[in-house]
Order: C-alpha cells, then structure tokens, then sequence
C-alpha cells in the first residue's frame, strides 16, 4: 500500500505556492512584498481554513521522510491517523521506535509496558539491562560524529564516531581510576564542545550519572544546583571565549565550592593554578581501551537536570535511560533526523536541548554540528554553510538577531532541509523570513515540551503543511488536552491550559527534591473521557484548520531567552533592593505574538529615579541568578492587584500592560 500522498490545497495556498516559484527565480522579489503578499492572502483566506501554509510537502518529501514508511507500514492513509494509532496502542508503538532505533540491551526487555501498574506511574521495559550511551555508536566507526566550529576561524574540526567513542571510554576509564563509582553524580559546567559531549556519554558509560548546569549561571546557582543533585564531581574549563570575551569559568566554580573539579584547559594556554584534589582533563583521561558499560535498569538516573517551580529551588528533574528514546524519537519522526543528517541546535549542556542533541543525533546516526561562539553572528551562519547543516534549531530570539543585522545576507543555506524552533513563542513575520532564506523550501517545525518530558508534547511534521508560528500535533506516543477555566475542552479559536494524557516513554516520574504526584497530579481534572491528566501548565490556542499557537505559560513561570524561570525566583531578588517595597514579574508579548518579555512592576519605597532603578535591577539579575535574563520595562506603581486570599493577580498586570497605548 503506497504511503501517504500530498494534500489537496486550497485556493490562497495556491496562490502562495505559485508566488514561491516566482520568488525562487527573481531575486528582485525581496521579503517585504513576500511578507505583504503573505497578509493580503491571509486576510482573503476564510478563517474555517485556519492559518495560510506556506510550505506544503511534497509526495517525494513525504516518501522519503521517516514518517512515510511508518505510515505505509501500518497502512494508514494519514498522518492523523498515525497519531491517533500511536496513543491507542502506546505498547505497540514505541516497541516499533525501539525496533526503529536499534536501541541495545544487554538483557532484552520482558515487554514494552507493564499493564499491572497505572498511568501516572508506568513500568516501561520491565527485565531489560540497558546503557543507552551504546545505542550512541550504531554508526559505522568512519563516520563522522561531530563537526565543530568555532568564533574567529573558518577552520573546523571532526570527529567520526570511533574517534568518540575512543574518548568516551577514556572518559569512563578516568572516572573509574580517580575514585568515581557507579552511582556518582558528576556536574557538567561548560560550553557545549566535543569535550563536553564526551564527558556526557563517558559518564553515562561509567554507570554514573550527569549534573547538567547551564555555562552562564553565576556562583550561587552553581552551587544551588550542586548541592541539590550532591554532586560528587565536576567538569568544567579554564576559560572560554564568547563574543570575543573571555569568561573564566575555573574561577566560578572555585567560588561555588564546587566539589573536586576536572579542568579543561587550552593546551597553548598556561595552566591554571588547581585547587588541592582537582585534576587537568589531560591528566584525568583514562586508558583508551573499550569500557565494558555499566548497565541497569531502564528507569536508573543518568541525568539531572533543573527547571524553574513557582516556589524555592529550582526542580531537579532526572532523566533515565529512558528519556534519550522519547529524545530520538522525537528527533527521527518529527524533525525528520537520520543517516546523512547534520544537526545544528545552539544550546547547552545545561538545559535539556543539550542533551536532546546528543541523543536525537548520535541513535539516528547523524552528524552534530557545534559551534563555540556567538550564534548571532556572521561567524555562524558561515559555519551552518560549511558545515553542510540539513536541520537547524533555533530559538526566536535567535532568528530576531539575524534578521536585525547582516549576519545571513551572503551564506548558502540550501543545504538546510528543515527548522526547528523551540524555547519560547515565535513570530510570523521572522520565521516567514527564515524560510526566505531558503527559498521557502525548508519547513518550520514549531517543538514545545520541556524536561519533564524529555523532548516535546506538541510539535510538526514533514508529512502536513507548515504555518508560520503554528503547530499541528500532539508529539507521537502523546496526547494532551487544552481545557478552560472551567475544566471544559476548548473549542477552535480560544485558548486553553495543557493537560497531558499519560503515560509516555519520556515523561518524567520522580524529582529529586519535590513530591512528584503533587507537582504534576495533585489536584488535575480529569479528562473528557475520564483520563488521567498530568499537568503542565502552558496556554495553547486551538485554531481552525488543525492547526495550534503557543500563548505562553498558565502559570508563575515564563520563559525569558529560552529559559524558565519563575515570578518568585526574580521578585525574591529584586525585592531586596533598598529603593522596593514589592515586586511583580510579568511576562507579555508586546506585539500581541512571538517571545516573551520581562516587565516589572514595583511598588517604589519613597521617590525613586526610575532610569537608576532599572539599571539597578537589571544588575542584581544578572549577578544573582543568569546574565541573559533581561528587563524589557519597569513601571512604577502604587500597588499591585491581589485576589481576596492575596495571591498576586500576574494576569491581570500582563492584561494592563498590553491594553496600554
């Protein structure tokens, strides 16, 4: 049965097909009239239909994409059904991902899903012994694994998979001969180079466990996140040269106390001065012979990593050998990752989308394309051409950059056969002009999730036209619920509050320093047909025409850069500022779509000078808790809206903001 065929378009998706053809022949075209063409058919467009694709797959896409088979393989005739299939038959389809994957064990699993135990708290691979650092090596040993680039220089350096994985038994053979043993807790406090990838899957192999934290958090919440993970070690660099400035990271984890710390360090550079205990990354590596790998149960810890609650510390959230499946899941049926795929995501060891590379890439036996410098700049976008790179992530304050300055006006990026956005909400009108770029040939696939979850809960396809800005499905082997204030499904054309519907390889079942059930479960309605849900806490808008908009987060945590971070943390620290009495975090959306930005509104303690107060502020955040958080305003009040058992009305404040001229 062949598989799934390209879809009928309607008459303004037609139209707008034509004019891309036009538009790759005449380079006169430019995106102004391209973005003004884009409105007058949307505003043709009947709303029924939902929002204007701007990009339609085609048959040949569709046969060749990792989806296509799948579909003919269970012979369905739609992506639709495909989803609906993946969460009737839960068992049945990541058995088939974990078929499609090649995922190794040492003992192979007694089944896909325990049914003596419930949604919320599954038993996934019951009997299986797994170290999900081996499913990283299925390539062949030739090929490579990571290319890397970096700030100031065209030259870039390779590494094939062999090569990797000799430098990751050297890794666990390192840990093993200084002391760590299973079960140890190693923190990774770095850029995101081919050293850091190896010191992840080292420690992996090692039986031990990673301690991701973010290469721009200061001192104290360094040390925060260390002594909530208790951490036994740490990897970490000299220093490390960003936007042509040099930032001592050594330096940082001597202040936090960090435990016994491995140091990187530049070989042309001099050696730092080490604390007693700490060792040169050169002197840690082990032998390079093959590590036998510590294997376990598929539900054992091998990283953990922070996000923001509403209250106190942030949450550490562990992943198992697990999640890398729901991770490269994601990664081969949704931004459509495989042989021959070079990968470029700009991220961070210390936020999910660190990891997710990794394991998106290496078990779809792709390349990882990294780059050590500034992603805004003219430096990058040269490096993405050189480097071949097929599917780009980006974050929308990424792309912003780019289209402000000249940063992509003469690089090839022809090679670039899909986006991937994530992180925070984006904007039409920037990501129509990324895929100008590449002449409208290369899909946008919208991706949301978040750790908890291991990869995304609602998201695109290769196989469905893409929308600027838009979603159009829940992540496969998933399902989530949009429901009012009323806990009443939402209908098309409002907005609603996620719910997911467990279970799901992926979805986290345990935090470190929370009740779990109380975090996700306590409280949750149940859904329409009587599921259990899970909360979540984003807004989701329902549009017509299948299609889905982020509007942000339902609750006290917002998303500034593509970092959570919750009201309290930042009012707990601007609130100790002389000149406040209180403080409140807002996170809007001034133009209505597109990232978040951060407004403070603050009950000044006598006259203050608003300009110092700003500047004021905007220090102690980056001093305190992360240097990329930014104010985008300050206003001043005289007090700020309460319900009647005092809880802080944020809404209400976002609502003020946006109505005002």
């Amino acid at each position: 049965r062949p598989a799934m065929k390209r879809q009928e378009v309607d008459e303004q998706t037609a139209e707008w097909l034509s004019f891309v053809e036009r538009v790759r022949t005449d380079p006169s075209i430019g995106f102004e009239e391209q973005w003004r063409f884009f409105l007058e058919l949307s505003e043709a467009r009947d709303p029924a239909l939902g929002p204007l694709p701007t990009w339609v797959p085609t048959t040949e896409r569709i046969e060749s994409s990792n989806l296509g088979p799948l579909m003919a393989d269970l012979e369905l005739d739609s992506y639709a059904e495909l989803h609906r299939w993946s969460v009737e038959h839960r068992a049945d389809f990541w058995s088939r991902v974990i078929d499609a994957l090649g995922i190794g064990f040492e003992r192979s699993p007694d089944g896909t899903l325990d049914p003596n135990h419930g949604p919320t708290d599954p038993r996934w691979l019951p009997g299986a012994r797994i170290n999900i650092a081996d499913s990283c090596f299925l390539a062949d040993s030739c090929v490579t694994a990571i290319v890397q680039g970096r700030e100031g220089t065209d030259t870039d350096r390779y590494v094939t998979y062999g090569e990797l994985n000799t430098m990751v038994n050297r890794v666990a053979h390192g840990l093993s001969d200084h002391g760590f043993d299973p079960g140890a807790r190693i923190a990774l406090y770095m850029p995101m180079t081919i050293e850091c990838i190896a010191a992840y899957l080292g420690i992996v192999r090692a039986g031990c466990a990673v301690v991701s934290i973010a290469d721009s958090f200061a001192p104290k919440e360094i040390r925060r996140r260390l002594e909530i993970a208790h951490a036994d070690g740490i990897v970490t660099v000299d220093e490390f040269s960003r936007g042509g400035r040099s930032i001592a990271m050594y330096d940082k984890v001597c202040e936090a106390r960090a435990p016994r710390a491995i140091v990187i360090n530049d070989e042309q550079a001099t050696f730092p001065l080490l604390r007693s205990g700490d060792l040169l990354w050169s002197d840690f590596l082990g032998d390079d012979a093959p590590f036998p790998s510590v294997t376990t149960e598929p539900a054992a810890v091998t990283n953990v990593l922070f996000s923001s609650g509403t209250t106190g510390d942030p949450k550490a959230i562990p992943w198992t050998h697990l999640t890398p499946i729901k991770c490269a899941m994601d990664g081969r049926y949704h931004q459509d990752i495989g042989r021959g795929s070079v990968v470029c995501w700009p991220t961070n060891i210390g936020w999910m989308m660190g990891p997710w590379l990794i394991y998106a890439t290496l078990i779809n036996r792709g390349c990882i394309a990294l780059y050590e410098g500034l992603p805004s700049g003219p430096g990058f976008a040269a490096f993405v051409e050189r480097a071949g790179v097929s599917m780009l992530g980006v974050v929308p304050s990424l792309v912003r950059a780019w289209r402000d300055s000249s940063s992509c006006a003469a690089v090839d990026w022809s090679r670039i056969e899909t986006f991937s956005s994530t992180g925070e909400p984006s904007n039409r009108s920037d990501y129509l002009w990324l895929t100008s770029l590449t002449g409208h040939r290369a899909p946008i696939i919208e991706y949301c999730g978040g750790t908890e979850i291991g990869g995304g809960y609602i998201t695109g396809t290769v196989v469905q036209p893409a929308s600027p800005s838009t979603f159009t499905t829940p992540a496969l082997g998933l399902d989530f619920v949009l429901l009012d204030d009323e806990n009443k499904p939402v209908p098309e054309g409002r907005e609603g509050e996620v719910f997911l519907v467990p279970p799901s390889v992926g979805l986290s079942q345990t935090l470190l320093n929370r009740d779990h059930e109380k975090v996700y479960h306590d409280g949750c309605p149940t859904g329409p047909a009587g599921e259990v849900l899970r909360r979540h806490g984003d807004q989701i808008a329902r549009l017509p025409g299948g299609f889905f908009r982020a509007q942000g987060r339902a609750d006290d945590t917002m998303n500034l850069g593509g970092i959570k971070i919750s009201s309290l943390e930042l009012e707990r620290v601007m609130d100790h500022h002389p000149a406040v009495s209180e403080s409140a975090a807002v996170a809007v959306q001034p133009s209505g779509e597109g990232a978040e930005r951060l407004v403070v509104f603050a009950i000044a303690k006598g006259d203050v000078d608003p300009d110092r107060l700003l500047v004021d502020l905007r220090r102690m955040i980056s001093d305190e808790l992360n240097p990329l958080f930014k104010i985008h305003d300050l206003v001043l009040v005289d007090s700020l809206p309460r319900t009647a058992s005092n809880k802080l009305m944020r809404r209400t404040l976002r609502d003020h903001y946006q109505a005002r001229p």
